[in-house]
């Protein structure tokens, strides 16, 4: 059956101009619309980390800022750059209609673009204030992907291919921003910019390719529920609905959050740790693994109905974090797996968790209650508290623990964030199961 026998395109809110590609879209088979809709997804968002996390490739020597060094302080006025887009993001994704979402991604990327060619160019004293505004718009970009691909019976795939592009790359562009220091091309705060622009057009084609995306057709919507953007007034009222079981997951995401980026933006340090920071390529090595793991995992979720299974196949997948986390630290602690294993280990443990309590944990809520919206409200939500607590993370290790080594500091981590989990979802399974879940959405609209 092609996608052009299954569709039909919406009225309303989602409604939107024809595209050069879309009438095709609609007319090839749906393994050829998925292929097409997961190379556009995952290549825009990978290249969007060309200007994100190459800075991270190197340590910045150079005086310390407010008790922390150099690369602490960009680390951390990155980050809460990034925080505050999130913020913003609740907003702007949740209500972004379809004619404004390719220009909006193309000014993301250039303002955080030029904000690197101004970290290259200003004087110590103010590059952090151009890390700052290279993190501000980039947190937009997320939402924007998903907003293209959420609601389709095959969102679980699509959304698996984006996440793991964003597990890659970051590995990827912290590779090639070493390749750019050792050749000698460029010092370390031209670095940058020299690898953003290197990969400016390649995010302009990927995102144009994602516009061309048609909607979610009617038998998408009868699986997964209408999507359209949230008024102020309906996201209160979803919050409201859930508002215990979300308070719990925000708490968990919060944990995973702050784990995945510390793991990310000290991962040099880490490996120094472990004598591995020598070994060529060792980023991306470690992240393809990774990123294998989790696609494979999450696509598995798409053979679970939403409607009649929930979200009960993504606690699974935060229970199989966990215990990759907890039990890969206990191995590494007697001895029976190596430095380089255990961060591989450590790496699909949390990134498991933490894309299963994402953007597919909320577009399934949507299925499984039967609520008008979009996931990208929620996920905003998600983020914005998650990179809100990275940034506590990253300043208590800082400016309190000084003395701990951040291979030490990451090792104890990785024990309370297992537990955390389990003890999460040992409430949480039973808070969102499917029956409970679709009764009380309905007991919520009919108290309104």
């Amino acid at each position: 059956m092609t996608c052009h026998e299954q569709s039909a395109q919406p009225a309303g809110p989602l409604a939107s101009p024809r595209r050069p590609l879309s009438g095709w879209l609609e007319t090839v088979p749906s393994a050829v619309f998925v292929l097409y809709a997961g190379i556009a997804g995952f290549v825009t968002y990978f290249s969007m980390y060309a200007f994100r996390k190459p800075f991270l490739a190197t340590v910045y020597e150079g005086p310390e800022m407010a008790g922390l060094d150099a690369k602490a302080v960009f680390v951390i006025s990155q980050v809460a750059g990034y925080t505050l887009s999130k913020y913003i993001g609740i907003k702007v994704c949740s209500e972004t209609r379809r004619r404004y979402r390719l220009p909006l991604l193309l000014g993301l990327a250039l303002a955080a673009e030029t904000a690197w060619l101004l970290f290259a160019v200003l004087p110590p004293a103010l590059k952090p204030v151009a890390v700052f505004a290279n993190g501000l718009p980039l947190g937009m970009v997320w939402g924007i992907c998903v907003l293209y691909l959420e609601g389709r019976r095959a969102t679980e795939i699509l959304i698996a291919g984006l996440s793991s592009s964003y597990i890659i790359s970051s590995g990827v562009f912290k590779d090639i921003g070493r390749v750019f220091l050792h050749s000698g091309l460029v010092g370390e705060y031209w670095m940058p910019f020299v690898t953003g622009l290197c990969f400016l057009p390649l995010f302009a084609v990927a995102a144009w390719m994602l516009d061309q995306l048609p909607p979610p057709t009617k038998e998408d919507e009868a699986q997964r529920a209408h999507r359209e953007p949230m008024r102020v007034i309906e996201r209160h009222r979803f919050i409201h609905c859930f508002a215990r079981g979300i308070v719990l997951q925000l708490i968990l995401f919060i944990a995973l959050t702050a784990f995945r980026d510390f793991r990310d933006c000290f991962g040099l340090e880490i490996f120094q740790g472990l004598g591995l920071d020598g070994v060529p390529g060792i980023f991306s090595r470690t992240e393809v693994w990774v990123a294998l793991m989790a696609m494979a995992a999450l696509s598995s979720l798409k053979f679970f109905d939403a409607k009649k299974w929930g979200v009960a196949p993504n606690m699974v997948c935060m229970a199989v974090g966990a215990l990759f986390i907890g039990g890969s630290t206990l191995l590494f602690d007697v001895g029976a797996v190596t430095g380089s294993t255990w961060m591989i280990w450590v790496g699909m443990g949390s990134y498991l968790a933490y894309v299963a309590n994402d953007t597919i944990f909320y577009d399934r809520v949507l299925a499984g209650s039967r609520w008008t919206g979009t996931a990208v409200f929620m996920t905003y939500v998600m983020d914005a508290g998650g990179q809100t607590g990275s940034i506590a993370l990253q300043l208590y290790k800082g400016l309190e623990s000084g003395n701990v080594s951040y291979l030490g500091f990451f090792h104890h981590m990785t024990y309370l964030l297992s537990a955390l989990i389990v003890l999460i979802l040992a409430h949480n399974t039973t808070y969102f199961s499917p029956r409970r879940l679709a009764a009380r959405a309905a007991a919520y609209r009919q108290s309104l």
